[in-house]
């Protein structure tokens, strides 16, 4: 008996107690699959009594397929992604989804990390803003498996994308700086970012419509120290410099920060872009744009989804609002 409860429960157990065939058995447990109410609830309650769990792996090598979705990211110390991931997760889960986080921060895992999601026969995988380059998706995507962007920019067959509003948000920042009479603003962002580049393009022409020039400085790296060496580097460019518009609160708040510590009888007003947590912070209060976290990731995953039921059709692009959150930084 002891041996028995230490084993597992396979589809056969559930069929015997049941009285069922071991197809119907399947059949009640595959989405979509034909199976009368009556088999249903007697293969359920067998289920139930005997604590039986579907064999995801085993499904999947049959079928050829599983409900695992890759996600893929790096950069899991950005406050933005992690507060990305949750509601991602949530709405896979929705859907009947299991996620499996890889972490693309170091290229040379990138290799067998991509062999590592094949080997579970994903369903298809969804790349974040940040390092995984755009060449990963195209190793998915040669395999018939469906990609899902987030902030990137990509001409893939097959791959969706879905983007915060960069350009109007770049815009609702270069506006609220003007009613503080800017003359001297600068920029700071990410080299290797494609939100980043939209945001600092819609700035720059937003403001020189205004005869306004922008000073801006590029970080071949985002983060908090990113933004305080590029604080310094503008401070020396533009002495006169009168107001800073950062692709990232983080950068912002590293700038904030930096303009603090080494001139401390300067006040010029920051906007940054994303409001994460720590720009609610007393100690920044950082005027910000709104991602709406929430509905990039159901987004994200419904055009999954609906890439995974029909791989072959055309290439999905859409964006999402932004909001201009208003304290005391700008």
């Amino acid at each position: 008996m002891s041996d028995a409860k230490n084993s597992w429960v396979t589809a056969s157990d559930v069929a015997r107690l049941a009285g069922v065939s071991r197809s119907a058995v399947s059949r009640t447990f595959t989405p979509g699959a034909s199976v009368s109410e009556k088999t249903r609830q007697r293969v359920e309650a067998a289920a139930a009594e005997l604590g039986y769990q579907v064999n995801i792996i085993a499904r999947s090598m049959i079928t050829g397929s599983s409900n695992f979705i890759g996600l893929v990211t790096a950069g899991f110390d950005n406050p933005f992604r992690s507060k990305l991931l949750a509601p991602l997760t949530h709405h896979l889960t929705l859907q009947g989804f299991m996620p499996l986080l890889i972490n693309a921060d170091d290229p040379q895992q990138l290799e067998p990390q991509l062999r590592e999601l094949l080997s579970y026969h994903v369903a298809g995988v969804i790349l974040t803003s940040g390092a995984p380059p755009l060449s990963l998706a195209e190793a998915y995507l040669s395999r018939k498996i469906p990609v899902t962007l987030i902030n990137r920019q990509a001409e893939l067959d097959g791959a969706d994308q879905v983007c915060s509003d960069n350009g109007d948000g770049a815009q609702q920042a270069a506006q609220r700086l003007m009613q503080h009479g800017v003359k001297h603003p600068g920029f700071i962002g990410e080299d290797a970012s494609f939100s980043s580049h939209q945001r600092q393009q819609a700035f720059t022409r937003r403001l020189s419509e205004q005869q306004l020039t922008v000073t801006s400085a590029i970080c071949p790296q985002g983060g908090y120290q990113a933004g305080w060496e590029a604080a310094a580097t503008l401070l020396t460019q533009q002495p006169q410099l009168d107001a800073l518009f950062c692709a990232t609160d983080m950068l912002a708040i590293g700038a904030m920060d930096f303009i603090r510590r080494h001139h401390p009888a300067r006040t010029l007003p920051i906007i940054g872009f994303d409001d994460i947590p720590q720009a609610d912070f007393a100690a920044y209060q950082l005027t910000t744009l709104r991602q709406d976290t929430e509905m990039l990731a159901r987004t994200a995953v419904d055009l999954l989804v609906s890439r995974i039921r029909h791989f072959n059709q055309p290439a999905v692009r859409k964006s999402v609002p932004v909001e201009l959150i208003v304290r005391g930084s700008a």
